[in-house]
């Protein structure tokens, strides 16, 4: 059972100031590859999943942009921590 979840916010400086969203794009994709459970948010993407797992997507992401190129990036995170985490749960009285 996951214990945290993670809201994480990618905004990479381009190389030539194009467009960021293929890059975002790029960074989608390494949530993906996690198999982690995660929701795209229009500004941000909320992954369920463990503290250490979390932390390290937060690093694959930024590798991942450096590879693609990027000047820099900043990566913007919230967490919610607790016993067991679920975004269903968080947001089922909304649903």
């Amino acid at each position: 059972m996951a214990d945290t979840l993670m809201s994480i916010q990618i905004i990479p400086k381009t190389p030539n100031g194009e467009d960021v969203i293929p890059y975002v794009d790029k960074a989608i994709e390494v949530i993906q590859a996690s198999g982690l459970p995660y929701v795209v948010n229009p500004l941000d993407t909320t992954i369920e999943g463990n503290m250490p797992e979390l932390l390290q997507l937060i690093e694959d992401m930024n590798k991942k942009m450096m590879a693609e190129g990027v000047v820099s990036v900043i990566s913007q995170v919230k967490f919610y921590h607790a016993e067991e985490a679920s975004m269903a749960e968080l947001v089922k009285k909304y649903r």
